[in-house]
């Protein structure tokens, strides 16, 4: 396990946190162990897998704009699938290229292989001739975290 998931007080996903900083959570006494592995104990606490928080945290904050662009949730909102071909993506390539002024936005980057990213070059995917198989788009929190 990665993560510990911690639920709001009306079991809404919130988002995942490590180990240590989920005991730090239980020491503090904000959250309980909702599920926890069996068998396996960190001192006094058992080892958490879900967290409860005890107040409730107002989450309208989160979704009032879409999070901010990352190359790691360009790749995750395209499934790390290349927008070109089609196979297994492990770049981000802009539409727009940067050398020409394209900004790293949602609507402007998708991922790409490294052959497709190299074989577009510094040219938009019309001048290359090349099509995406879909269109970017600006992802919610959620999607991003996949809860």
């Amino acid at each position: 396990m990665s993560g510990v998931l911690v639920l709001n007080t009306d079991n809404t996903a919130l988002h995942t946190v490590s180990v240590k900083h989920a005991i730090g959570m239980l020491v503090r006494e904000v959250a309980v162990v909702e599920e926890a592995r069996a068998d396996h104990a960190i001192g006094p606490y058992p080892w958490p897998v879900v967290l409860r928080l005890v107040r409730y945290v107002k989450t309208a904050f989160m979704y009032a704009r879409a999070p901010g662009w990352t190359k790691r949730g360009v790749l995750r909102r395209d499934g790390h699938t290349c927008a070109y071909c089609g196979g297994r993506a492990d770049t981000v390539d802009h539409l727009v290229p940067q050398s020409r002024g394209g900004p790293n936005t949602w609507l402007n980057t998708v991922a790409a292989c490294g052959r497709c990213n190299a074989l577009k070059a510094d040219r938009t995917p019309a001048e290359a001739r090349m099509l995406l198989r879909f269109r970017p788009y600006a992802p919610s929190r959620a999607e991003l975290t996949g809860l």
